[in-house]
């Protein structure tokens, strides 16, 4: 280890990326709270949006999570009428996810999060999409270099 002084946290990308999202949190909580839904359930609930019919493990890979995060949480929007679990015909050690009406009635009422996040932040779209292209390839590039290690 070095002796160089640590970085004060406002100067630390990783605090900036953990505070940023902390804030993300506390604004779209009240508008989860509206919708039932919590943000865990809302992530879950977006993989689903973009691919029904998807594995607990898959939802959980798609959010970076483990399975073991999710599946309360996916048990949780079953039981609030959102989505149901099936095991897989393929594989029965699989459990596939597949969104029911109201689960899928949720996805457009979900817009006012993105409006929230674009008007408080200041922020235009095209500067939003700019900013969220360089988090995942920060993402992605963590990710690549954490697989070679």
């Amino acid at each position: 280890m070095t002796d160089a002084p640590t970085l004060p946290l406002d100067s630390q990308l990783c605090f900036s990326i953990y505070s940023a999202a902390i804030a993300i949190n506390r604004a779209y909580k009240p508008m989860l709270d509206e919708l039932g839904v919590t943000y865990t359930q809302y992530l879950a609930l977006s993989a689903l949006w973009e691919r029904d019919g998807l594995s607990i493990s898959a939802i959980a890979d798609r959010l970076g999570l483990e399975s073991s995060t999710i599946t309360p949480a996916v048990k949780r929007l079953e039981a609030a009428g959102f989505l149901s679990r099936r095991r897989s015909t393929a594989d029965e050690r699989l459990v596939e996810v597949f969104l029911t009406e109201k689960g899928t009635d949720l996805q457009p009422q979900t817009a006012c999060l993105t409006d929230a996040l674009l008007r408080r932040s200041g922020f235009t779209v095209p500067q939003m999409i700019d900013l969220n292209d360089k988090v995942q390839s920060l993402r992605d590039g963590l990710v690549r270099a954490g697989d070679q290690a």
